[in-house]
């Protein structure tokens, strides 16, 4: 990998601030591209606790020793997962954010290495797609049981297959492959004929998974981001249609902090940093490749609810908006690209993303260059070393912020 040298001044006596954040988020980029490089881009995943091959049989199918056993492995402290059989893995939606991350690269330094990395992770995730789908769509290599749904390895996520969407639809602008846009409109096809919807007077809100009912507010908006994304190439109206209904079901359940629940059941009444996130990118998304502004005024409510509660004054990104700890990587991570993808609408925001990316880089990087998972407090630590969550993550977001800084010059 070309040394933060080769790209920044050397003299770190004559740099401007600005300089020296953007020669210390190289710095670690560089450390963890080395690190992913070394393991083949593979790590483990926060849910994977069913994988647990030498213990899982000892579940017996309940959905409760399920969630005990997944719970159970991914808040335990220390790593247990070499203990139960759990090998680390790629996962879809971590080669989707690393290939953004590589994209990213290549647009900032213009280096063919990054391109071939990013082209290289796009086909894995053509080859790797679920099957049995109308179109495109992506999965977890692992079972996952959560407090609702009992979801089977490889069944396809609105959320892993929207965010590769966008991805794809990034490598299509970026290097005019239109295999890659028919990608993206495959992705959209899965998410109309095999996500159903719910409906509300006027809205609609699109399912997490095909076998799910629930109404999830970070699902929702990215499907509905995708399909407006897509809509923009194709002028399929019937896309640009349901996005907005998605779009207007989550703007009509804005709470009156400005803020949103994560989802609309009772068990899901809860308002975090990173889902947060998600959904005010999606807004901004549909609003860039619509030009319908109906939404700004939601967006930016809680654009501003989520810049004031979540953060302490040193870049600190807290978890949920009732209380800061754990200290998780994901917050940081899409705190950091939330942050840079609003700089157009906010001139604080690079500013507040570098201290996002300061603090995390000075608590959560280890010396070998990954990121640790969570800080429960001082002395507690998970260091687990987790692939899209907190990998591939804060990949994609630091190359973000490296992107934003160098074209801010």
């Amino acid at each position: 990998m070309p040394s933060a040298s080769s790209l920044l001044p050397k003299s770190p006596s004559t740099l401007s601030s600005a300089a020296i954040a953007k020669t210390d988020i190289y710095k670690s980029i560089e450390r963890l591209v080395n690190w992913l490089e070394e393991r083949d881009y593979r790590a483990f995943d926060t849910f994977d606790g069913l994988n647990a091959k030498f213990v899982r049989p000892l579940t017996f199918n309940n959905p409760l020793l399920r969630i005990v056993l997944q719970q159970g492995v991914r808040r335990f402290p220390l790593n247990l997962r070499p203990l139960l059989g759990i090998s680390p893995e790629r996962s879809t939606k971590g080669m989707g954010f690393l290939a953004r991350g590589f994209i990213r690269l290549y647009q900032t330094t213009g280096e063919e290495v990054w391109r071939n990395r990013a082209e290289s992770m796009l086909l894995w995730l053509i080859e790797n797609q679920s099957p049995g789908y109308s179109g495109a769509c992506w999965g977890n290599h692992f079972d996952y049981q959560s407090r609702s749904v009992f979801v089977t390895k490889l069944s396809p996520s609105v959320v892993w297959t929207s965010l590769i969407g966008h991805v794809f639809l990034d490598a299509f602008e970026q290097f005019e492959n239109e295999r890659y846009l028919q990608t993206a409109i495959s992705a959209c096809e899965h998410i109309v004929k095999d996500l159903g919807t719910y409906s509300e007077d006027d809205a609609l809100c699109i399912h997490y998974f095909p076998t799910s009912t629930h109404q999830v507010h970070n699902a929702n908006t990215l499907g509905a981001s995708l399909l407006a994304r897509v809509a923009s190439y194709t002028h399929n109206y019937s896309w640009r249609e349901l996005a907005e209904k998605a779009i207007l079901y989550t703007a009509k359940h804005q709470r009156e902090d400005f803020s949103w629940y994560y989802g609309e059941e009772s068990n899901l009444h809860w308002v975090d940093n990173f889902h947060t996130a998600y959904v005010l990118d999606c807004f901004k998304y549909y609003g860039e490749a619509t030009g319908d502004d109906r939404f700004d005024r939601q967006m930016m409510d809680g654009y501003n609810f989520w810049k004031t509660t979540f953060f302490l004054p040193d870049g600190t990104p807290r978890y949920y908006n009732h209380k800061t700890l754990p200290l998780d990587i994901q917050c940081s991570s899409q705190a950091i690209d939330t942050l840079a993808f609003f700089r157009n609408r906010d001139p604080e925001s690079l500013s507040l993303a570098v201290k996002v990316a300061r603090w995390t880089i000075d608590h959560m990087q280890a010396p070998t260059g990954y990121f640790y998972y969570r800080r429960y407090s001082r002395w507690i630590v998970n260091k687990t070393p987790t692939l899209h969550w907190g990998q591939a993550t804060m990949f994609c977001a630091l190359t973000g912020l490296y992107k934003a800084l160098r074209e801010s010059e």
